[in-house]
């Protein structure tokens, strides 16, 4: 079953989660909704080994979202 990548993205930005890993099988799920999502400009990826990719979310200078 796929995650609600849409539910996960937001728990990121309100930093209930610190951060989102999405495997390598879960992009192609995760990359029309992560492109569709407002504050994904702030949500930062960094790439792992065999294709998985960690993110977070980067708040303003005073560590708000």
């Amino acid at each position: 079953m796929a995650r609600d990548f849409s539910n996960l993205l937001e728990q990121l930005r309100q930093g209930s989660i610190k951060e989102l890993t999405v495997e390598a099988d879960e992009f192609p799920a995760f990359q029309p909704i992560y492109m569709k999502y407002e504050q994904r400009k702030r949500i930062i990826g960094k790439a792992q080994k065999n294709g998985k990719v960690v993110y977070h979310f980067e708040g303003d200078e005073n560590g708000k979202s």
